[in-house]
């Protein structure tokens, strides 16, 4: 037994074998360059050039992406890790991660501070963890229990931090700021391998979340169920929101009751009810590994104990085994695991996999845990000696069982180290699989083939003594048959289990997908993937918010597609993309549409750059660049380009869809795509144009970008609104091509064919709806405008709202310097001196015209509404306009940096400002949410119930209701501001 207290470098004993030695050792070397420029790594230099450690570097370097960066970024933190103990490493982290709201409260930490420290954390953590595993200084037990300790930390430590910020705001009342759990009516489970505490190394944490709605902790008037919700979700984001340092855990939440229809956060009588109730025998199984984590521990703890009733049947409960077996099959029927295969195998989920053995063991829990306490256990090992202990299984059982155990976890944990993913399923192609098999320890292929092969077979063999093969396509809740002309009975009740409210029509459309009624899905192949897809896919369709509405909208796709092997192929291969389509059936249809349209753009969901949150301008328009590729031809630029757009705005959506991107950063995403398409298009037409008509003297052309796009806050269906402004040598008008072209007439037709490639409809569709009336003289006016008589324009003819559309305009395309000159003479008229109360008076005046030819009486119309999105937007542009003479400070920014700008430039009441910019961003987050989700205009009595849920969740409210009651609040206090602000005295500040 090794001496606990000494180092990690003294412990390590294994190194797996390297397969590409030449480039494992250059990586290796350029660490060492590295190194040597850290002191804190000095002591570390010894070891990496021969021992353990080097051997250990070098086979990371060679198999680990993930972990590799982790070491290459910074050699100091290998160096702390090496030359400590790992317990006391492990301590120390998991204790810094539980106590980072101290900090935070003891003011020596920032929140932005603290969201970074928690993912240094975890990198430490997991750079930790897998060299301990790897270098064989733990076994998997410490291994888990050390990965399940910093979970607990995390939850314990994120959960302490929301409710200590929330007792700052006085939103809840803490008996104990130093445990701020404690009776504080929240508290959160872990179950799966976390509750378990045998967590695996990339894993998602399933959580679910229960409140007292009696908690004496909240103010008198306060709602218990829209706070806690909140609590819960800024939990889910701080912990698994990705940052440039990465993130914490991935949080699920959906074992929570019903999670379809219930918030994240559940109150303990609906739980009580709901498991008494309809309580299934897979949630009995799921609330065995149940552990309280977070919170008031204490209350949880009080509601397992009463929930044991359920969990624990009194009598031998035979029954529960044909219900988790029925799991088991349909798991198998899916996923089409029929055979134990190497390349591409799922060491969980397949046959002789991970969960037949917690299979094995669960099931004999449920069956005889009532009547044997011995048997309430929660880890998997313990269990089977508990279960040979008490008389249920052999000897043999018990020690080969544990074994394929240890040895399949071992291979799961490699798996998951090779790129951070939460993944299973062996590599299929042989070459990465070699490579893989030297990762776990093995010196070929053919050795790791056997090991597995042989193991597998052990824990089938075992499984196959406790169940008995049932119907192949048995789901996780009961029989799924849409054979024949008629309903089967078992069908319906196994329909209306999932969650679908008429399984009648259900079975109705899907047996009309097997009789033909959709063309799509005719061929021989479609129908052989569908039928083995439906269990499936029904499965994640009940799991939406509105699984009639998703299958209907499923229909209608395949009514509308020519044929639908591809996504259904894809559907067939891919969980998470199984999961997230059916997620997009039911919330967010105009996204469905573009999946149907175009299967392959779910590729993109499978990249693990999928997971970054990607807004930058450069950086967007290298990825549409590289998606447009090499055009043959014009008409071929023009279908690239709408694909590469629809792929981009979909990835967006998906990113906002996946809590990736926060509402604003969807925003400012899809206006670097329209950036993009419209400097890329401008490009293209320009060569061609050039070619023809050859270029003007001294002729210079910028594009200006004006509303959402100027502001960067564009949406999934915003039009572009464009300006066009040229300049030339008036000494010289005509051009140099083969067919000349007076200097006016270039730049007209130019803009024209720019708008063209814009808007043209072609057989990939449409790109964008491009609006040209913010241009001089509007509809008027010639598409492109010459710079001073643009300019001349803007000083002696414009009105004020033309200048108030200024105050977002921005350059996108066309020639630099002509571009910066164009954006300097932009500002020099938004400056320009104004009386102030002239600019209020006809903003006030603008505003009421808008409302009296288009309404404000629409609460849900977040643009019109009064008090909303366009009240906003004048406030921040008058206060522009009015001031920005002598404050240039309240230049260049969207409406709420204008507002804090102009607090802090003592334009505008500190109430207020908060006032504004919290009402923009509820207002942009859910504006952004109703343009993703469908198309026209957003009617709350025909949109479907899963949408209208998505934007209370948004908001982090429960309902609909309550969200349409804080929307009109909102909307209310944003008007009073902007009465006080518009009718404020000239240049005094607008007090409440």
């Amino acid at each position: 037994m090794p001496d606990p207290s000494t180092t990690l470098l003294d412990r390590l004993r294994l190194a797996p074998p390297v397969s590409d030695r030449r480039k494992a050792k250059a990586e290796l070397s350029d660490f060492v360059g590295r190194a040597k420029g850290e002191p804190e790594a000095a002591l570390l230099l010894p070891a990496l050039t021969q021992g353990r450690l080097h051997d250990l570097l070098l086979s990371i370097a060679d198999h680990s992406p993930f972990l590799w960066q982790l070491i290459r970024t910074d050699p100091a933190r290998l160096a702390r890790l090496a030359m400590r103990p790992p317990e006391d490493s492990h301590r120390a982290i998991a204790a810094d991660q539980a106590t980072l709201y101290r900090r935070l409260r003891a003011g020596d930490l920032a929140r932005d501070d603290a969201v970074r420290v928690f993912r240094q954390n975890r990198n430490a953590h997991a750079l930790l963890v897998a060299l301990a595993d790897i270098g064989g200084v733990w076994e998997l037990e410490e291994v888990t229990g050390a990965l399940s300790e910093f979970a607990d930390a995390s939850v314990g430590g994120a959960v302490d931090l929301v409710l200590t910020e929330m007792a700052g705001l006085g939103r809840i009342a803490l008996k104990d700021p130093d445990a701020p759990g404690a009776e504080s009516g929240f508290t959160v489970l872990a179950l799966g391998k976390h509750g378990a505490g045998e967590l695996n190394y990339s894993s998602d944490i399933d959580l679910v979340v229960f409140f007292d709605p009696a908690a004496p902790a909240l103010p008198e008037n306060a709602e218990a169920a829209t706070f806690y919700t909140r609590v819960a979700q800024q939990l889910a984001r701080l912990l698994q929101e990705r940052t440039p340092h990465g993130y914490v855990h991935r949080v699920d939440y959906r074992l929570r009751p019903d999670p379809g229809s219930t918030p994240t956060a559940v109150s303990l009588p609906s739980a009580y009810t709901y498991y008494e109730t309809v309580g299934q025998n897979w949630e009995r199984a799921a609330l065995i590994k149940a552990r309280p984590v977070a919170g008031d521990l204490a209350l949880g703890q009080r509601f397992l104990d009463d929930l044991r009733p359920f969990i624990w049947r009194k009598y031998f409960d035979f029954a529960s085994i044909a219900d988790v077996h029925a799991m088991k099959r349909q798991i198998h029927a899916v996923r089409g695991h029929d055979e134990i295969a190497v390349a591409g195998h799922d060491i969980k989920l397949g046959r002789g996999g991970i969960r037949e053995i917690e299979f094995f063991v669960q099931t004999q829990q449920l069956v005889f845990g009532g009547r044997r306490p011995a048997l309430r256990g929660r880890r998997t090992l313990d269990m089977l000696a508990a279960l040979h202990a008490e008389g249920w299984i052999t000897e043999q059982a018990r020690d080969e069982l544990s074994h394929a155990y240890r040895f399949l976890r071992g291979i799961e944990h490699r798996l998951q180290m090779v790129a951070d993913e939460q993944t299973q399923r062996l590599p299929s192609d042989e070459e990465e699989l070699a490579r893989f098999a030297k990762f776990c320890g093995y010196p070929s292929l053919k050795a790791f083939a056997k090991a597995l092969t042989d193991q597998a077979r052990i824990v089938q063999g075992h499984y196959a003594l406790l169940f008995e093969e049932g119907p192949e396509l048995a789901s996780d809740v009961g029989n799924l048959v849409f054979t024949g002309t008629s309903d089967d009975p078992e069908t319906l009740a196994t329909l209306a289990r999932m969650g679908f409210r008429d399984p009648a029509v259900v079975a109705e459309t899907i047996r009309g997908w097997h009789f033909g009624r959709r063309s799509a899905i005719t061929s021989q192949r479609a129908r052989e993937v569908l039928t083995e897809l439906v269990p499936a896919l029904l499965s994640a369709l009940g799991g939406t918010a509105d699984p009639d509405g998703a299958l209907a909208a499923l229909d209608r796709a395949f009514g509308r597609m020519p044929a639908a092997v591809e996504l259904l192929t894809i559907l067939q291969s891919h969980d998470r993309l199984r999961l997230l389509f059916a997620d997009l059936l039911g919330t967010a249809p105009r996204l469905a549409d573009t999946v149907a349209q175009s299967p392959h753009v779910l590729d993109a969901l499978i990249d693990p750059a999928f997971g970054v949150p990607l807004t930058d301008d450069e950086a967007i328009e290298e990825q549409v660049r590289q998606l447009i590729g090499q055009p043959s031809d014009y008409e071929d630029f023009l279908d690239r380009t709408r694909d590469a757009a629809r792929q981009m705005r979909f990835i967006t959506g998906a990113r906002l869809l996946s809590d990736i991107l926060s509402p604003a950063q969807a925003g400012q995403a899809y206006a670097a795509i329209a950036r993009a398409v419209v400097r890329i298009c401008l490009e293209q037409v320009r060569v061609a144009f050039e070619a023809e008509h050859g270029t003007v003297p001294g002729g210079r052309m910028a594009v200006l970008g004006l509303g959402r796009l100027g502001s960067r806050e564009l949406t999934a269906g915003s039009d572009l609104d464009l300006v066009v402004v040229y300049d030339y040598d008036e000494s010289d008008r005509e051009s140099g091509g083969p067919r000349r072209l007076d200097a006016v007439v270039y730049y007209t037709r130019l803009t024209q064919r720019l708008v063209a490639a814009l808007t043209v409809p072609t057989r990939r569709g449409l790109l964008y709806e491009v609006d040209l009336r913010l241009r001089p003289q509007g509809g008027k006016g010639p598409v492109a405008t010459q710079f001073k008589g643009f300019i001349a324009y803007q000083k002696t003819e414009a009105d004020l709202w033309e200048h108030m559309a200024l105050t977002r305009a921005r350059v996108l395309a066309g020639d630099e310097d002509f571009g910066t000159i164009v954006q300097r003479a932009v500002r020099d008229i938004v400056c320009a001196p104004r009386q102030p109360a002239r600019v209020l008076a006809e903003v006030r005046s603008m505003r009421e015209l808008i409302a009296q030819e288009k309404g404000d009486g629409n609460p849900w119309d977040l643009k019109l509404a009064r008090g909303g999105l366009t009240d906003l937007d004048f406030i921040a542009q008058a206060l522009v306009l009015a001031h920005a003479a002598e404050h240039r400070s309240l230049l260049g920014h969207a409406p709420e940096e204008t507002f804090a700008e102009a607090c802090r430039a003592g334009l505008l009441d500190g109430n207020d400002a908060r006032i504004l910019v919290e009402a923009h961003r509820l207002f942009q987050a859910i504006f952004q949410w109703q343009r993703l989700t469908i198309e026209g205009r957003f009617d709350p009595a025909v949109v479907s119930p899963a949408i209208l849920k998505r934007l209370a969740t948004v908001a982090g409210l429960p309902n609909e209701k309550v969200l349409l009651l804080h929307l009109k609040e909102t909307e209310s206090r944003v008007s009073a501001v902007y009465d006080r602000v518009m009718e404020a005295p000239p240049g005094r500040k607008a007090k409440a």
